[in-house]
C-alpha cells in the first residue's frame, strides 16, 4: 500500500488578531487537513467535530525521544502514513533520564520535527509528555505544553497527552495536575483534544470515571495495555469507565508482555482490538523502535528510510502493520 505525500510550501505568512485586539503576523506551516478534520469529544466518543460522527485513530508511537532520535523526522512520519496506513503518530517527549528536564531545546526540536511532518502529511500527532513522575514536574510540563499550544494550537492535527503513565498515584492527586496543565493549553488552544493519564500505569480508568474532569471540554482518558499481561480484568475496568460515559484513548499498547519482552500474544491482541473497535476507541502501538525486545516494531539497526521495508519488521511489527493496512484510515490515496 502506497500513498503520495504532496509537496507543501514550507511556510505561509498569515495574520491573527491577538487577545488584546492587536494584529500580529505569524508563520504557519501549510499542510493537508487530517482525515477527520477537527476532532472533539462527545460523551464516550472521539468524534469528527464537523460531522459529529465517532471516529477512530490507529497508529504508532515513537520511542522515548532521548533514546531513539533517529526516528524523529519526516521520513518516519511519511513511511508510517504511506507504508503502514496509520493516521496518527505519537511523539514521546522524554522528560527524565537526560530528556526535557536536562536538554530542553534538543528534545523540543525533535518534537517540532515530528509535528511539522505530521501536519504536512495530513495526519494527527499525539504530543506526549512521556513521564512517570509528572506530578513532580508540573511547572516543566506547563512550560512545555504552553510552547506547543502557542506554536501549533491552531492546527486540527494536534492532540495533547499530559501525562504518559502515572505510577501508584491516586486520581485525586492526578486530577489537579491535569487541570493545571489543561488550563495552560487552553490559553492558546480552545478546541483540540487533550488526553489525561490515569492511575497505575494508565490502567485504572474506572477511578477517573468516578470523578471526571468537567470544567474543560474535549478531554479523553488514557488506557494502556500489553496483551501478554493485561486481559479481561483490565477490559472490565474500561467497560466500567465507558458505562460512565467518559472517552478512552489507548495512547500505548503492546502485543507482548508489559516488560516489553516475550512473544506476540495474537489471541489476546485480537480480543483487545475487537473490544476497542466495537467501542470506537483509538489505539497506538508501542513502538517504532529498533531495541532488541518483543515490543519493538523494527529489527535492530533499522533506519528511518527502511521503515517501509518488510524485511526490517519484527513479528510484532508485521502483526500490527497487517492490522492497520486492513483498515480504512482515511490516509491512502
Amino acid at each position: 500500500m502506497t500513498c503520495q505525500v504532496d509537496h507543501i510550501k514550507e511556510w505561509e505568512l498569515f495574520t491573527l488578531v491577538s487577545l488584546d485586539g492587536q494584529q500580529q503576523e505569524h508563520q504557519q506551516r501549510q499542510g493537508k487537513n487530517p482525515p477527520y478534520g477537527q476532532l472533539g469529544i462527545s460523551g464516550k466518543y472521539l468524534i469528527s467535530a464537523g460531522t459529529g460522527s465517532p471516529v477512530q485513530l490507529h497508529g504508532m508511537s515513537l520511542f522515548w525521544s532521548q533514546w531513539m532520535p533517529q526516528y524523529y523526522n519526516k521520513t518516519t512520519v511519511n513511511a508510517l502514513k504511506c507504508s503502514w496506513n496509520t493516521n496518527v503518530i505519537r511523539a514521546a517527549m522524554a522528560v527524565e533520564e537526560k530528556g526535557y528536564l536536562e536538554n530542553k531545546e534538543r528534545e523540543l526540536q525533535k518534537i517540532y520535527a515530528v509535528i511539522d511532518a505530521a501536519i504536512e502529511a495530513g495526519i494527527y500527532v499525539v504530543v506526549d509528555w512521556h513521564d512517570h513522575n509528572a506530578q513532580n514536574h508540573k511547572n516543566d510540563s506547563i512550560e512545555f505544553f504552553t510552547k506547543i499550544s502557542k506554536k501549533y494550537g491552531n492546527y486540527p492535527n494536534i492532540i495533547y497527552e499530559t501525562f504518559n503513565e502515572p505510577l501508584k498515584v491516586s486520581w485525586s492527586d492526578l486530577k489537579p495536575y491535569h487541570e493545571a496543565v489543561i488550563a495552560a493549553i487552553r490559553t492558546y488552544d480552545k478546541n483540540n483534544v487533550i488526553i489525561v493519564g490515569t492511575p497505575y500505569w494508565s490502567q485504572f480508568v474506572d477511578e477517573a470515571a468516578n470523578n471526571p474532569i468537567t470544567n474543560f471540554k474535549n478531554i479523553a482518558y488514557s488506557l494502556h495495555y500489553y496483551s501478554g499481561s493485561h486481559k479481561q480484568d483490565l477490559r472490565n475496568r474500561a467497560i466500567t469507565a465507558i458505562y460512565k460515559n467518559i472517552a478512552l484513548f489507548v495512547t500505548e499498547y503492546g502485543t507482548v508482555n508489559d516488560d516489553g519482552n516475550g512473544g506476540v500474544d495474537q489471541n489476546e491482541s485480537e480480543l483487545w482490538w475487537n473490544f476497542l473497535d466495537q467501542n470506537k476507541i483509538s489505539y497506538i502501538n508501542w513502538s517504532i523502535s529498533d531495541k532488541d525486545e518483543g515490543a519493538s516494531a523494527l529489527k535492530p539497526g533499522t533506519t528511518a528510510s527502511q521503515i517501509g521495508n518488510s524485511t526490517k519488521w519484527t513479528t510484532s511489527g508485521i502483526f500490527v502493520r497487517n492490522k492497520y493496512i486492513s483498515q480504512n484510515n482515511g490516509v491512502s490515496h
